[in-house]
């Protein structure tokens, strides 16, 4: 159970009861996180607006968005993010043992832009003071310079939702573990990397 208790989605202003919607059913299984992020409305309006309508413009690859989502949430040991977006990387081609294993030199299955958005989303976490220059030329060799932005922010994102299901010890909903799991992967390995 999280550490504060969840809003529920009749508690909402009738605008923002959409986009709590969505983030429990349409956009995805999100419920736990969504009622908690809840107890601020415009944090609800604002990050899960942005999110929804990242995803209706879909300026950027969908397995790539994935692999960078995958990639921080490895690296912040959150079995959460692991357990809904990993699935989505099955999907997408990659095998479980690539997924499980995102963080080593180069996982079986991948592709060379795969590498580059691990390795981009790897860099903007851990020391986004010494990306050098070569990274974003190596970027640009795919990518317009607002898909490099996006990729930055959804990164970014990314790593703000790993340190709140953490921070607030929100739990995956309801079967999402137990389907990846199902499916091959091991979620719960992000978090027992923990030192």
């Amino acid at each position: 159970m999280a550490r504060v208790p969840g809003v529920s989605i009749d508690q909402l202003p009738a605008e923002l009861q959409p986009l709590y919607a969505a983030f429990s059913g349409t956009y995805g299984n999100f419920g736990n996180q969504v009622r908690v992020m809840a107890h601020s409305p415009a944090a609800l309006r604002h990050i899960c607006g942005l999110m929804m309508e990242w995803r209706e413009q879909g300026n950027l690859p969908r397995r790539a968005v994935e692999v960078a989502v995958v990639t921080v949430s490895h690296l912040n040991r959150c079995p959460y993010c692991v357990a809904h977006h990993g699935p989505v990387l099955l999907d997408l081609g990659l095998t479980p043992e690539a997924i499980d294993g995102i963080l080593e030199p180069v996982p079986h299955g991948f592709e060379p832009l795969d590498v580059l958005v691990r390795d981009y989303a790897r860099l903007v976490i851990e020391r986004p003071w010494g990306i050098r220059d070569r990274v974003f030329e190596d970027l640009r060799g795919t990518f317009s310079n607002a898909q490099i932005v996006e990729l930055t922010l959804r990164i970014s994102l990314c790593n703000l939702f790993n340190q709140l299901n953490e921070a607030m010890q929100i739990e995956p909903e309801d079967g999402v573990l137990e389907e990846a799991s199902a499916r091959g992967l091991r979620p719960a390995l992000a978090q027992a990397q923990r030192p």
